[in-house]
C-alpha cells in the first residue's frame, strides 16, 4: 500500500470555514474518487497538545491522507497530467505544504 501524506496550513487570507467547506465537500469527494484509493482522511491537527516535556505546537494545522492499493495505481491517480493540473489549481488554497509519500510494510487494525 502507498500513503500520501500532505501537512499544511492555511495563506492568512484564506476564510478557514469557507476551506473546510470545499475541503470536506468537493474535495473529499474527488479524493476518494481516486483510482485505485482504499481510504483518505482529512484531519485538523491539535496544536494544543504536546507529550509530557516536549515543545507544544504542531507546525501545521490541517493533514490529509490518502491509501492507495499499490505504486501503480499512485501513479495513475496523483502522478497523471490532469491530477497535477488540478493539483496545481488547488494549491493556492494552502500553505507550507509537506508531501510524503511512503510504502506502508506493516499495518494493524486494532478491534473496537
Amino acid at each position: 500500500m502507498i500513503r500520501l501524506t500532505v501537512l499544511y496550513n492555511l495563506p492568512p487570507d484564506v476564510d478557514e470555514a469557507e476551506f473546510l467547506r470545499w475541503r470536506l465537500g468537493e474535495h473529499q469527494a474527488e479524493n476518494a474518487s481516486m483510482p485505485g484509493v482504499r481510504t483518505t482522511d482529512f484531519g485538523r491537527i491539535d496544536n494544543q497538545w504536546t507529550p509530557s516535556g516536549l515543545q507544544a505546537g504542531a507546525p501545521y494545522r490541517f493533514m490529509t491522507v490518502a491509501d492507495f492499493v499499490d505504486w501503480e495505481s499512485f501513479e495513475r491517480a496523483f502522478l497523471a497530467e490532469d491530477a497535477q493540473e488540478q493539483l496545481r489549481q488547488d494549491i493556492h488554497k494552502i500553505r507550507d505544504p509537506l508531501f510524503l509519500v511512503s510504502e506502508i510494510l506493516v499495518s494493524t487494525q486494532a478491534d473496537v
